[in-house]
């Protein structure tokens, strides 16, 4: 009986070993979402730059990209030139969430480096971040044409993560979006 009990730490090691053995063939990009698949949660907030209220509801009738973002956030920085140059492509709207920021820094940043969002939503307190399940910014969710969250992607787009992951979803939900007779 001492004997097994000896053999304890060794079976726990193992079973570590094999658990963050595991861990390093997923991918930190994939982050599983509770929302795909349900409607953009209810919301109603202002747009930045503005303050008119705008709603869950504005963001139906095209298929569009949700993306997160802060003046805080490094790599949403690195991701900004992308988004401009996609807004100018004028694929499909980027609709912004401000996300736990100050609205004068947010609209001086917008100011200096461009706008690519159709409408952006100021979430100072991060009420819809949180409703969304956002971990950080910049998170992007791509959402149909009927408000319905159909991705979630963690981190920066880039010109590779556009083309091999996002684009080819857009060009699907695009052509579903146009079956159903909406533009």
């Amino acid at each position: 009986m001492k004997k097994l009990v000896l053999f304890i730490p060794l079976v726990v090691f193992l079973g570590m070993g094999v658990f963050l053995y595991k861990g390093l063939f997923l991918n930190p990009q994939k982050l599983d979402s509770a929302l795909e698949g349900k409607p953009v949660p209810a919301f109603q907030l202002e747009v930045l730059e503005s303050g008119e209220m705008v709603t869950n509801e504005t963001l139906k009738g095209k298929v569009g990209l949700l993306n997160v973002w802060a003046t805080w956030c490094p790599s949403c920085k690195y991701e900004h030139p992308f988004l401009m140059t996609l807004a100018r492509q004028d694929i499909l709207p980027i609709y912004g969430i401000n996300y736990r920021d100050e609205r004068p820094l947010a609209i001086r940043e917008l100011s200096r480096e461009g706008n690519p969002y159709a409408i952006n939503i100021f979430d100072h307190d991060g009420r819809l971040g949180l409703d969304l399940g956002v971990y950080g910014a910049p998170e992007s969710f791509l959402i149909d044409h009927k408000g319905i969250v159909r991705y979630r992607y963690a981190g920066p787009i880039d010109r590779t993560v556009w083309q091999e992951t996002l684009y080819p979803m857009v060009q699907e939900l695009q052509a579903e979006a146009a079956k159903d007779g909406a533009s």
